[in-house]
């Protein structure tokens, strides 16, 4: 009986599918919206939504958590903490949104647009 075992793998070994997240997490909050897979952005959604809930708490500790989970990026956690957090101090949940484009010609992936609310 598998226990534990929410989320998708992705055909990746778990180190690779674990910096693939956080560099796609990185390139969301930076870029405000990306265009990837569906199964991708649906990953994704979790981690984003999760750094904007830590950094709506505003503290040096939510920093500090922030700053660990993106060790090479300090511009991304000044953007959190600061205009992020700011703009989404009434909102509970829900950050992001995922729209659908269609599907890539090389293999019929389905191809969306994850962005901020």
């Amino acid at each position: 009986m598998p226990h534990r075992t929410a989320g998708r793998k992705l055909n990746r070994k778990t180190d690779h599918r674990l910096h693939m997240l956080g560099n796609l997490a990185v390139a969301v909050l930076r870029y405000e919206k990306v265009k990837t897979t569906e199964a991708k952005a649906k990953e994704v959604r979790g981690v984003v939504d999760g750094m904007i809930t830590t950094a709506k708490r505003g503290d040096l500790g939510a920093r500090r958590a922030l700053a660990a989970q993106m060790p090479h990026e300090p511009l991304i956690v000044d953007k959190l903490m600061g205009e992020l957090a700011d703009k989404y101090a009434d909102r509970s949940s829900g950050y992001t949104r995922i729209v659908k484009l269609g599907q890539r010609l090389g293999d019929a992936a389905s191809i969306v647009q994850i962005e901020l609310v």
